[in-house]
């Protein structure tokens, strides 16, 4: 499959409308094979992630982001199943506490960056900022940000900075050993409304189920121009996005985990070569261990 069809680099304008939400023809009905693909795709990653634990020279930024109801959850808890829980966390971000909002906006996103070896997923990240808060301007009131003392004072000179300031910390991410892979779970306004309607009708899923999800469907118009911009103006060649069909979720976990295992093997990673002396050290613990 060529996974570059849902890659935008920053180059030419993005149009979320030339992105597909469902899988092609040929992949329904074969959930079976699906399934024994990615499970293929975990036990690469589980390798690679050893490598990086000995390493220790590079790390791995994983981002999920989409609208309630994407498979944000789902697509973590299948896609990062069979890794090593020591050296993986996993950090979502809600609404910020009002630690979080004394400082700047990318404080509490970049002390959640990974160390040199570990893998880090986020379920929501630093683009909450250019999306629910562009969607709800109102909400920057409570970060008391010099200059913007009610809503009339946001203006989109705000939002260039905040994009310039995230592709700046990206960039420094990478520049130290962070891999950074950003997926948009790409779901449409049709198969949100299936997704919340399971919630409600079936008993198992009732407990995710949320009336402030249901509001924010109003705004869906909204967070589809914020997702839009935030995209365009974000997207690198060296941190890119990836635009992932989501209405099928297996589809969706499948694409996920294959774009996942092309990008972190293609870092150059080893296992630490020891020195001489080190060699010796050895040589004489398994003499040692014969006694």
């Amino acid at each position: 499959m060529a996974l570059e069809q849902f890659r935008f680099d920053g180059k030419g304008k993005f149009d979320m409308k030339g992105f597909t939400t469902t899988p092609p023809d040929n992949f329904k009905n074969k959930k079976d094979q699906i399934k024994a693909d990615i499970e293929n795709n975990i036990k690469t990653l589980s390798k690679v992630q050893q490598h990086l634990a000995a390493q220790k020279q590079y790390s791995v930024l994983i981002i999920f982001q989409g609208m309630d109801a994407a498979g944000k959850d789902s697509m973590i808890e299948h896609v990062m199943s069979g890794v090593n829980p020591q050296g993986t966390s996993v950090v979502s971000f809600k609404v910020p506490t009002e630690l979080e909002l004394d400082h700047d906006f990318l404080w509490r996103i970049h002390k959640a960056f990974p160390a040199g070896g570990e893998l880090t997923v986020f379920n929501r990240s630093q683009y909450e900022e250019v999306l629910v808060d562009r969607v709800h301007p109102e909400l920057l009131l409570k970060e008391n940000l010099p200059g913007i003392d009610s809503v009339q004072d946001v203006s989109d000179s705000l939002w260039a900075e905040r994009f310039n300031d995230i592709k700046a910390l990206e960039a420094y991410a990478r520049r130290n050993g962070i891999l950074i892979l950003k997926f948009f779970l790409h779901l449409s306004k049709a198969e949100q409304k299936n997704r919340f309607l399971k919630r409600i009708e079936v008993p198992e899923k009732n407990w995710k189920f949320s009336l402030a999800d249901i509001k924010e469907r109003r705004y869906w118009d909204d967070y589809q121009k914020a997702y839009q911009e935030a995209i365009q103006n974000t997207a690198t060649k060296a941190n890119p996005w990836f635009i992932i069909p989501s209405d099928d979720k297996w589809y969706s976990r499948l694409i996920v985990s294959q774009i996942i295992n092309q990008e972190v093997t293609a870092l150059p990673l080893k296992y630490p070569e020891i020195s001489d002396a080190q060699k010796q050290q050895l040589e004489h613990a398994v003499e040692a261990l014969k006694d």
